[in-house]
């Protein structure tokens, strides 16, 4: 079993109106929070405690959902200023005890979450990513993956004008205990954010072996209205292709 920690203090600023009011984590996709579905995928992997980052409107989130999720016990920790993935991922160092799952909590998942696990454990890597490809017009929003040929990340770029290529992080990793060296000495960027991509350039600098594991499924990253239609749509999909508990009983009884 790992810590699972999910980063939810942003603003969704691409989200208003939704997120006038509301922190970007309880906006609803198909009835339920985005967080709510966050954690659902975490404790289907078997997450021992969530750690969860909150800091715009920080205190909905934590009256939404109190001290555990479906008997897993969750810590919040606070992002006081919005300064970056590194800087957000600092606040729970304290409280990682191991290798942990980390989740961002703007992203809905159908997807192969457990392969990036079984690697992290079974390989004792020093981090997994679940990375996929997209259009090149569309890479330049994401942080940016070169491989090599034996499917290890060399090198991360964030959000690039020019992306080297069209393999992106998908918002779901594994880590050791390392990634805390990495984000203490990360230096802000042009944006004047501690960006998580450079703590995972200098895991690599370092020496430290980051495994790709490519995406089976889907991702939505919430970032914009027309984001959480989709990922509606995708969900409802789903759900209509799903035989009723009752027909799974028929077929089982004949």
């Amino acid at each position: 079993m790992m810590q699972a920690v999910v980063l939810a203090a942003g603003q969704g600023t691409r989200l208003r109106p939704l997120t006038e009011e509301t922190p970007k984590g309880l906006v609803e996709v198909d009835g339920r929070p985005i967080l709510t579905h966050c954690f659902d995928k975490l404790a289907a992997l078997d997450a021992e405690e969530l750690l969860v980052v909150v800091g715009y409107r920080a205190d909905d989130i934590i009256d939404h959902y109190g001290e555990e999720f479906n008997g897993i016990p969750i810590t919040y920790t606070r992002q006081e200023e919005q300064l970056g993935l590194a800087h957000a991922l600092n606040t729970v160092e304290a409280h990682v005890d191991g290798e942990f799952m980390l989740m961002l909590g703007d992203n809905v998942f159908e997807a192969n979450l457990g392969d990036v696990v079984r690697r992290q454990r079974e390989s004792r890597v020093d981090a997994a990513f679940l990375v996929e490809e997209v259009p090149y017009e569309e890479a330049s929003r994401y942080g940016v993956c070169v491989t090599n040929g034996y499917g290890e990340i060399t090198d991360v770029i964030e959000k690039p004008d020019d992306p080297p290529s069209n393999l992106v992080m998908t918002g779901f990793y594994t880590f050791s205990p390392a990634i805390f060296h990495a984000t203490r000495l990360v230096e802000p960027s042009d944006r004047g954010e501690y960006e998580l991509s450079d703590a995972i350039d200098l895991l690599i600098e370092s020496g430290r072996t980051i495994d790709a594991i490519g995406l089976d499924g889907w991702r939505i990253d919430v970032g914009y209205p027309e984001d959480r239609d989709e990922a509606e749509r995708r969900l409802q999909a789903i759900a209509e292709n799903e035989p009723s508990a009752e027909a799974a009983q028929g077929t089982n009884d004949d």
